[in-house]
């Protein structure tokens, strides 16, 4: 078993709401490493069918992101895990400051930041014919300037070391059909590697993780089917390989690695 080091460490983590997601997954790896958490979530309202949430597909996944952190909290107080969980919408300056605010209170310090939270356009707007100004500023609002915010935070209150692990997607630069939401990505790509530069004086690494298609709820079996064969390793990612890697990236076995865009795709989109 690896030890990662991470007991006592406190780390932020976003986007935990979804029982079967990466941020929920990644915050029980850390839980059960003995890391302090601080989780965050804002829940997304998007129209789904109840009949169908007990199968993978994204009326499962619909549905997973409209609710709370309850799946997790209660698997969290079952491991006597040390945690808090916030609902903040994190594009909100504001909010940030107090999500900081709680976790000095708390524990006095942050160590590692995993900006995880994201959205997407569900109508198919996010087309160069059809992207309209609200898909535009709701993306880049989320999975830029959000981060943004929460990097910022993160660093003018840890100045001596720190972990900040960005979460991408592995065809960020190349994202036909979702071309917004591939730009917000591609885009956090390259602050990551802009704010590394800026912050390893401090001992701050900065790196993202690139998923390819994981299976997060959202994926039913005729999409697996047909996503697979674009996989070379044969099969879909799944949430933990992506908490794994975070897990390395936030320990300091990894803490002469920075700026770096790691993809776990199983081969996809390289």
């Amino acid at each position: 078993m690896v030890d990662y080091g991470l007991k006592d460490k406190v780390a932020i983590i976003t986007g935990i709401n979804n029982p079967q997601g990466i941020g929920a997954t990644t915050a029980y790896s850390f839980a059960c490493e003995g890391a302090k958490l601080v989780l965050v979530y804002k829940k997304v309202f998007r129209k789904f069918d109840k009949n169908n949430v007990n199968k993978n597909g994204v009326d499962r996944y619909y549905a997973a992101n409209a609710g709370d952190a309850n799946i997790l909290e209660d698997k969290l107080k079952k491991m006597n895990a040390d945690f808090v969980v916030l609902e903040r919408d994190i594009s909100n300056e504001n909010f940030v400051k107090e999500i900081y605010e709680v976790a000095l209170t708390k524990y006095k310090k942050v160590d590692i930041l995993v900006n995880n939270a994201a959205v997407d356009d569900e109508n198919g707007f996010d087309t160069i014919e059809k992207i309209t100004k609200n898909v535009i500023e709701d993306t880049f609002s989320v999975n830029v300037k959000a981060s943004i915010l929460m990097m910022r935070e993160f660093v003018n209150n840890r100045k001596d070391y720190g972990r900040i692990i960005n979460i991408s997607t592995d065809a960020a630069q190349v994202f036909a059909g979702q071309i917004t939401y591939g730009a917000s990505k591609a885009t956090l790509e390259a602050l990551t590697r802009s704010v590394a530069i800026e912050v390893g004086k401090y001992g701050i690494t900065v790196n993202c993780v690139a998923p390819g298609p994981t299976q997060t709820g959202w994926i039913d079996d005729s999409l697996e089917k047909a996503v697979v064969d674009l996989i070379p390793m044969k099969k879909l990612i799944q949430p933990e390989d992506i908490a794994q890697t975070i897990l390395f990236l936030a320990s300091d076995k990894a803490k002469m690695l920075t700026g770096q865009v790691i993809k776990v795709s199983g081969g996809h989109a390289l």
